[in-house]
């Protein structure tokens, strides 16, 4: 999947899915751009790569909330030769509707759904050019059904599924591969940043680790396939969500999941604000 020119872009790289992506890519060989909030986390990430695989490491703060500072990104990444895009960044909106921040709201939707239209837009006309390339959208079982108390975030990793699934066949015999990596539940700093770090008390909902998640999207964007699900639980859930009439998904997500989201919240005394590192699931 690699050669000695091969750049790899890795958005919400500063910690959990994303940051063992980028360890991946550069046990891989790959040049790396690293994109995220967390200047310090990244130059940190960005010197061990380099220490450790021989790798150019490039760092790029950016606030993928920031229609400006997204657009400067996608600008200065549509002139450079990346071979992989890894969309990963992701922002929480957990919590009713009504009762969240409507800028915390509108984050995630910037981050979850403008953000990864606007790099695959800016990056994938130069793959097409050169025919290679592939593409890892980081999508999320919670995208394959509604989620009350995550509306908007199950809506907008709806469009990550969607959207990655559509390109995968939209390229076909493009030289150019796209692969959604839809993971269910996995131990990172997310739920914290949403709002929800008791979540992770739970113990049934079998936790899997970021390293084997960014693993196996890796693998699976390597063999070009069109949905990479980890884990056993995760692939129920997706399964669940896409085929489970919604008459019979709705009954049991009131009686079921909504107390243990709203359990989780409740251990929760403060809220976050926009302006912190994207993290991913």
């Amino acid at each position: 999947m690699s050669g000695p020119a091969d750049w790899a872009v890795v958005t919400g790289a500063s910690s959990g899915i994303g940051e063992h992506l980028a360890r991946g890519l550069a046990a891989r060989g790959y040049g790396l751009w690293l994109v995220a909030r967390s200047t310090d986390a990244l130059e940190l990430l960005a010197k061990e790569l380099r220490d450790r695989h021989g790798v150019p490491v490039r760092v790029r703060s950016c606030d993928l909330a920031d229609p400006a500072a997204r657009r400067a990104l996608g600008e200065e990444l549509a002139g450079q030769p990346v071979s992989v895009l890894c969309a990963n960044a992701g922002f929480p909106a957990c919590g009713p509707f009504s009762e969240n921040d409507p800028a915390k709201e509108s984050a995630s939707v910037q981050v979850n759904v403008v953000s990864l239209h606007a790099l695959t837009q800016a990056l994938l006309p130069g793959m097409l050019a050169r025919r290679r390339g592939g593409i890892l959208v980081t999508g999320s079982t919670a995208g394959c059904q509604p989620v009350p108390t995550a509306a908007t975030y199950s809506a907008g990793k709806a469009f990550a599924n969607t959207f990655a699934e559509s390109l995968h066949a939209e390229l076909r015999g493009t030289g150019v591969s796209c692969t959604l990596l839809a993971p269910g539940p996995v131990r990172t700093n997310f739920y914290a940043v949403g709002g929800m770090s008791r979540l992770q008390e739970r113990k049934f909902l079998a936790w899997l680790t970021p390293e084997r998640v960014a693993e196996a999207g890796l693998r699976g964007l390597a063999q070009g396939r069109r949905v990479v699900v980890p884990g056993p639980v995760a692939k129920a859930q997706y399964l669940a969500g896409r085929h489970t009439p919604r008459a019979l998904l709705f009954p049991v997500l009131r009686a079921a999941v909504l107390p243990v989201f709203r359990n989780a919240r409740s251990g929760s005394r403060t809220r976050p604000s926009v302006g912190i590192p994207h993290f991913r699931k």
